[in-house]
C-alpha cells in the first residue's frame, strides 16, 4: 500500500540554514535538549516517506511518534472535509451545545469500541484525555457517596503524559523530579515486560505473579479508596511489552471485586496500531473508559477523546450533577470532521486489514535481528516493534555513560545516515522501537527492517560487542 516517492526539490541551502538559526533563537524544542545546529527539519511528507529541508529522504519508521497512520499522501482529502467544514461552521464548543461533526464522530467511534455503551468525550490530546478521564472518575465516585476513592493503580516505566495530573500515573521517575508532590497518589506494579522476568518464559505463571501484584497494591492503598486501574494494552515506554495471556480479564475481574474503575489508556495503540480499532478489544475486555489520541486523526488534525461507558455517568446523571470539566477545543469541528474521514478511509482502503495481513511477517522480519550482538530480546505487536539493545549474550544492561553514548549520540546520527525514522528510548532498558505507518506494503517493512540491521551491526562494533 506504500505510495512510492517522487523527486523532491531541494530547499535553497540559505533557507535551511535560516530555519536552523530560527529554530536555535525562537523555537522550545518538545522532550529534547535545546538544540543548537543541526536540528532534522521536516518540510514534506508523501506516503510512507518524509524530507527534510536539504531533500533528503527518511522513511518514516515510527510514524511522527505513533501519529501518521495513514502517512502522508492524503492531504488533499483532510483539506477537502476540512474546508468543508471551516465554510459551513468554523467552530463551535461542546459546552452545552454541540455541532454535526461531533455527534457524528462521537457515533462512528462508539460504534466500533469494544461494548455497546460507550459515549465520547473530546479533547485536544493524550494527556488531556488521561486527565479528563481521571476527573470523570473522581466525579463518578463523588456521585456514589465514595469520595474517599482518590487513588489509583498504574505501572512502573509506563508513560501516561506529562500534564500534572497525568504525571501522577506515569511510572518514569525522571519525568516527576522537581516538579512537586503528585496530585493523585498512585501505587506503581511492575510492567508485563517478560524478558529477564524468572518467570517470563511461564506465561500462566508470569499472568499470576503480575495480577497478585496489582491485587496486593490494592488491598495496601485501602481497598475502598482505590478508584481507577490504569493500564495500556501494549505498553510503550521501555519497549512494547505485550501482556501475557489473561492479564487483562485478570484486570477486569480485580476491577469488578474491589468495585474500581478500570482504564485502558489507548493513545498509542488505539485506532490500528495493533489491527484493531481498539487494542484492548483482542483481550475480549470492555474497560470503563478508553483514552485515545494520536491516530484518531491520523495526526492530520490534532485532536483526542475519552471513551466512558454509560454506568460511569449514570450517577451524575441520576443525580442531575454538573461534569465539572471541560476543554475549549475539544471536539472542534474541523478536527472532528478531519477525524472522521480518517474512519472512513481505514474502512475504504482496509487499513486494519492491511495491519492484520503484514503484522506477522513483520514480526518474524524484526525477530531476525536476534542474530545481531547488540539485540537482547524483540517484542511487539501489529505495527509497532522494539528492541532491547544490550552489551553481551548475558543480556547485561548498559552502564548509563554507554547507554547515553549509544542512545543519544551514535544511533540517532546512524539512524539518520541510514534515512530511517526511528525512536532510541531510555525511558527503562535501552530500546530501539519502530511504528511504521499504517499504510505500509510488505517491501517496504522488509526495507525497513534491513536498515535497522545495518544500522544495529554498525552499533555493536561501535559498542565492542
Amino acid at each position: 500500500m506504500s505510495t512510492p516517492p517522487s523527486t523532491p526539490s531541494s530547499t535553497p541551502l540559505t533557507t535551511h540554514d535560516a530555519l536552523q538559526v530560527g529554530a536555535r533563537d525562537h523555537l522550545v524544542q518538545h522532550f529534547a535538549k535545546q538544540q543548537g545546529s543541526d536540528l532534522l527539519v521536516l518540510e514534506r511528507g508523501e506516503g510512507p516517506y518524509v524530507y527534510d529541508t536539504r531533500g533528503t529522504q527518511y522513511i518514516d519508521a515510527l510514524s511522527s511518534l505513533f501519529c501518521s497512520q495513514l502517512g502522508y499522501s492524503y492531504g488533499e482529502e483532510f483539506a477537502e472535509a476540512a474546508t468543508r467544514q471551516l465554510t459551513t461552521l468554523a467552530f463551535n464548543t461542546n459546552w452545552n451545545t454541540a455541532h454535526p461533526a461531533s455527534i457524528e464522530l462521537a457515533e462512528m467511534i462508539s460504534d466500533r469500541a469494544p461494548a455497546d455503551d460507550y459515549k465520547v468525550m473530546f479533547t485536544g490530546g493524550g494527556s488531556e484525555s488521561v486527565e479528563s478521564a481521571w476527573k470523570m472518575v473522581r466525579e463518578h465516585f463523588d456521585a456514589l457517596g465514595q469520595p474517599q476513592r482518590v487513588k489509583a493503580i498504574a505501572r512502573r516505566t509506563a508513560y501516561h503524559g506529562v500534564t500534572l495530573g497525568a504525571l501522577s500515573f506515569t511510572g518514569v521517575p525522571g519525568f516527576k523530579s522537581g516538579f512537586g508532590t503528585a496530585p493523585i497518589e498512585v501505587s506503581h506494579v511492575s510492567s508485563t515486560n517478560a524478558f529477564r522476568a524468572p518467570d517470563g518464559d511461564d506465561p500462566a505463571a508470569f499472568c499470576a505473579r503480575l495480577l497478585a501484584e496489582v491485587e496486593d497494591a490494592i488491598v495496601a492503598a485501602g481497598a475502598d479508596e482505590v478508584a481507577l486501574i490504569i493500564a495500556e494494552p501494549v505498553q510503550n515506554a521501555g519497549g512494547c511489552f505485550v501482556p501475557p495471556p489473561g492479564y487483562w480479564q485478570g484486570l477486569r475481574a480485580l476491577a469488578d471485586k474491589y468495585g474500581t474503575l478500570l482504564m485502558a489508556d489507548e493513545v498509542i495503540t488505539g485506532f490500528g496500531r495493533i489491527g484493531e480499532w481498539f487494542a484492548v478489544a483482542r483481550e475480549g475486555v470492555a474497560p470503563d473508559l478508553i483514552s485515545v489520541a494520536k491516530g484518531i486523526t491520523s495526526a492530520y488534525a490534532p485532536m483526542g477523546a475519552v471513551l466512558v461507558r454509560s454506568h460511569v455517568l449514570e450517577p451524575l446523571v441520576d443525580q442531575g450533577k454538573v461534569y465539572r470539566h471541560g476543554i475549549t477545543f475539544g471536539g472542534h469541528p474541523v478536527s472532528a470532521a478531519i477525524a472522521r474521514r480518517n474512519i472512513e478511509i481505514f474502512e475504504r482502503d482496509g487499513v486494519l486489514e492491511n495491519v492484520r495481513t503484514l503484522a506477522g511477517p513483520l514480526g518474524e522480519k524484526v525477530a531476525t535481528l536476534l542474530d545481531l550482538p547488540i539485540v537482547g530480546d524483540v517484542r511487539g505487536a501489529g505495527f509497532f516493534w522494539a528492541m532491547e539493545l544490550v552489551k553481551d549474550d548475558e543480556a547485561t544492561r548498559f552502564e548509563k555513560e554507554k547507554r547515553d553514548e549509544l542512545l543519544r549520540a551514535f544511533l540517532p546520527r546512524r539512524l539518520r545516515e541510514a534515512g530511517l525514522i526511528a525512536r532510541c528510548d531510555d525511558r527503562g532498558d535501552a530500546v530501539l522501537q519502530i511504528a511504521p505507518p499504517l499504510i505500509s506494503d510488505e517491501a517496504l517493512l522488509e526495507e525497513i527492517v534491513s536498515r535497522l540491521r545495518d544500522v544495529l551491526a554498525d552499533a555493536g562494533e561501535h559498542m565492542k560487542l
